[in-house]
């Protein structure tokens, strides 16, 4: 049907990313699967399954997790660069996709990184899928960098969050891209005069040393530091970075966007789903689902058009 190349920009938001997978769907089954696929962190996980043809893999991976499940992937690192090595969860990844290239995959398809050193934005579009998307997805403070051509890699949402110009400059006239942390953006600023007593508020810490290594009691108190436990509890050291990076990649995708705006912006309801619940990829594959599927006719319509001046109306849906 497309008479210019149609692309998906694939943007980050950690366990949110499963709604990237319910995108791909409603849009196979529309009939129109992009010709080129280029994300950022979970984007990236995403889309290079996408494109080496083993989504079918991730997302059942994805609907198998559970609480238990996930915390036993994190292999934490208390001594090295990132609060988790990530050899576990991407050995597990390496599984669904080794021996894939990215310039051997049917369609083009690229990740976006950072690097550590220089703040340069890398598009990587040649080597090892699994590498590659391990580089994109290597949240600073919680995954260990990764070591590719020379460069210490991180997460690409500290540059380029929700890669459309990478879509363009890849040959694509019609980009549609989604965003999974678009309740961020919702805020303005709020003046609070009010002084009250921090003494009033509840708030119960759980800084308990570890004092004895004593197996599952351990194990839960290392949770509770990392993740948090209790809505009344302090948030956890993985929550808080993780909540802080969603904030900051709002803020550069918005001012991304702005400069160079998607064909269809995509925004699914995802607000009441946490950054590390990634326990709940059914929830999230079916709000993938419910963000697109409305939209289809838009799609088709771009699609149909011989003339990317056809595409000037900029939309966008919440």
């Amino acid at each position: 049907m497309s008479k210019g190349k149609f692309a998906l920009a694939l943007g980050g938001g950690a366990a949110r990313g499963w709604a990237h997978i319910g995108v791909l769907r409603a849009l196979e089954d529309a009939g129109l699967p992009p010709d080129i696929v280029v994300g950022t962190s979970i984007g990236a996980i995403v889309g290079g399954h996408f494109a080496g043809g083993r989504l079918d893999r991730l997302e059942e991976f994805a609907r198998e997790l559970t609480k238990r499940r996930v915390f036993g992937y994190l292999d934490l690192s208390v001594s090295g660069s990132g609060l988790i090595a990530g050899q576990r969860l991407f050995d597990r990844f390496d599984d669904h996709l080794n021996g894939l290239k990215i310039e051997n995959l049917p369609m083009r398809f690229a990740a976006i990184a950072t690097d550590l050193s220089t703040g340069h934005e890398i598009w990587l579009r040649q080597g090892c899928v699994n590498d590659a998307v391990r580089a994109s997805s290597a949240i600073p403070g919680i995954v260990r960098p990764v070591r590719l051509n020379g460069r210490w890699l991180v997460d690409g949402c500290l540059v380029n969050p929700i890669p459309v110009s990478v879509c363009r400059a890849l040959g694509a006239r019609t980009v549609v891209a989604v965003n999974l942390t678009s309740e961020f953006g919702r805020g303005g600023i709020l003046v609070d005069d009010a002084i009250e007593d921090i003494a009033d508020e509840p708030v119960i810490e759980q800084t308990a040393p570890i004092t004895r290594w004593n197996g599952r009691g351990a194990l839960q108190l290392l949770h509770r530091q990392l993740f948090g436990h209790q809505k009344e509890t302090a948030p956890g050291i993985t929550s808080v970075i993780l909540n802080s990076f969603s904030i900051f990649h709002d803020r550069i995708a918005r001012a991304r966007l702005m400069g160079d705006p998607p064909d269809l912006l995509l925004s699914p309801d995802l607000a009441h789903i946490g950054v590390l619940d990634f326990h709940r990829a059914e929830e999230m594959i079916a709000a993938g689902r419910a963000a697109v599927e409305p939209h289809i006719p838009i799609i088709e319509r771009y699609l149909g058009e011989s003339k990317p001046t056809a595409m000037q109306s900029r939309l966008f849906s919440g």
